[in-house]
């Protein structure tokens, strides 16, 4: 670093100490204020059965109708990009589970939108919770699909960068629908039985960013009700929804598609979408023609989406789960240190729940992490609040030599190591969106101007993502405190 060059950083450090300094107390909350709506779940697991299962599906749109009359912002691509018409509509999706031991049911809800802090989905577990018309609950997650056509949940797609690009009137319908999809599908409960079975893809995914590392399972959880009444089936897979490309088209992407294979296929029947570990990034085979522009953008993503659903229903490995559903969650706090999205948050383009740390130019975000656990160590999820890079899910580094720090990484345990469960795999961007989370001896800033600029490698490989993340200790302190809460569920 030349001269002027520690000049710019230094120059930058000061600006945002100030600001952190000055920003008014209004912008900073506690943890326990943080954690008020997050149901802690079981406090130890057990795995004595209950007699039956119970579940319920819940489903409203929230695609505004005045696109034509006022301005929306679709979010994922490039900013200031105007919604011009709407592809498909955008939903949110929930499912109840309660395996009827008595401690009560779980809420799993996803959402079709880029990605959603973890103050705007407390408001969605406050509107329902306080609604009164849900029973005993004891977990409420709340997940995105990660669509890039969606429209602006975060505020950072806006017409200029230090303006918010949410519409308020928009949110609250959002999180006000949410909660109606919540309550129906508490609402709607019914006796049954639970399936849960996978299958390994082959040739649909790429990774655009070394390690080459991704998680080819689709998993299916498959519940039929006893009333002979239709299927609700859960699907998880990870790759970014980004197949329409940079279009100004309101629509959910691949999973929409994914979900109307199987709901036209098995009529009467429900489905939603998790998205997994996408960090890295994990996204379809052909995304470098979609980034391009070469290739039909819309037929590629409804062909991509009705594949998956018929690979979902092609699923001939299902087992039958006893009804035994543990799942516990703890509120975290990691360290702030990208420049860009505190200035975010100073602006209010982003609302993120943030903290002082003591150091006067340090803050820190407030969020989540979560452990599922379902029948007799059959399945282990992993709720994680962004998205992960894969390896730190399943240990495939990249070696002291290949990463951009030459040093090997450093954790205790990586995710999959964490649990003894048959199968596991993550729900990523589930109860906040922290962006990407990567390994730290891979994790390279530009010199000049962190966060800002990104960074090119010794091996002349591109940085991005860095630049989109909460810092280099993201990683390392999800993957601790997910391995104290598992230790808490067991002792």
């Amino acid at each position: 670093m030349n001269f002027r060059d520690s000049l710019t950083k230094k120059a930058v450090g000061s600006l945002i100490s100030f600001i952190i300094s000055t920003m008014p107390k209004k912008c900073f909350t506690t943890q326990k204020i943080s954690d008020e709506f997050m149901l802690a779940g079981d406090e130890r697991f057990s795995y004595a059965p209950g007699k039956k299962w119970t579940c319920g599906f819940g489903k409203a749109s929230y695609t505004p109708d005045d696109y034509d009359s006022k301005t929306y912002y679709i979010a994922g691509y490039d900013s200031d990009n105007p919604v011009k018409g709407v592809l498909d509509d955008l939903y949110a999706r929930a499912v109840y589970l309660d395996d009827n031991r008595g401690s009560g049911g779980v809420i799993f809800c996803a959402l079709d939108c880029v990605g959603m802090s973890r103050k705007d989905i407390n408001d969605i577990r406050k509107y329902a919770l306080e609604s009164g018309r849900l029973g005993k609950i004891k977990s409420i997650n709340i997940s995105s699909t990660h669509t890039h056509a969606g429209i602006d949940t975060q505020g950072l797609w806006g017409e200029k960068i230090y303006k918010s690009g949410k519409d308020k009137a928009f949110m609250e319908k959002l999180k006000r629908i949410a909660a109606q999809a919540v309550i129906a599908a508490f609402e709607s409960r019914k006796d049954g039985r639970l399936f849960m079975g996978y299958t390994i893809v082959e040739d649909m995914q790429a990774d655009v960013r070394t390690p080459e590392t991704y998680d080819k399972n689709l998993t299916s959880f498959r519940f039929s009700p006893d009333d002979k009444s239709g299927d609700i089936y859960m699907i998880s897979f990870a790759s970014h929804a980004e197949l329409l490309g940079t279009t100004s088209l309101v629509s959910a992407d691949f999973p929409a598609y994914l979900i109307k294979e199987i709901e036209e296929s098995r009529p009467g029947s429900d489905a939603v979408f998790f998205n997994g570990a996408v960090g890295g990034m994990i996204s379809a085979k052909e995304i470098k023609k979609v980034y391009r522009d070469s290739i039909d953008c819309e037929a590629y993503m409804k062909g991509f989406g009705k594949e998956l659903g018929e690979k979902a229903l092609s699923i001939n490995n299902e087992k039958e789960l006893k009804p035994i559903l543990n799942i516990k969650s703890k509120g975290i706090a990691v360290p702030g240190d990208n420049t860009v999205l505190i200035l975010a948050r100073y602006l209010n383009v982003l609302n993120n729940d943030i903290g002082r740390t003591g150091k006067r130019s340090k803050v820190c975000i407030y969020s989540e992490v979560g452990y599922v656990e379902f029948g007799d160590k059959d399945v282990a999820v992993f709720l994680v609040p962004g998205e992960l890079f894969p390896e730190l899910y399943n240990g495939d580094f990249l070696t002291e030599k290949d990463s951009a720090n030459h040093r090997k990484a450093s954790y205790r345990k990586v995710l999959a190591d964490m649990t003894d469960c048959r199968h596991k795999f993550v729900i990523g961007l589930c109860n906040d969106e922290l962006g990407y989370i990567l390994a730290e001896n891979d994790f390279l800033l530009n010199e000049t101007l962190p966060y800002i600029n990104k960074a090119t490698d010794d091996m002349d490989r591109d940085h991005y993502e860095e630049t989109n993340s909460t810092g280099p200790e993201t990683g390392k302190i999800i993957l601790d405190e997910t391995e104290s809460l598992i230790k808490s569920a067991y002792n």
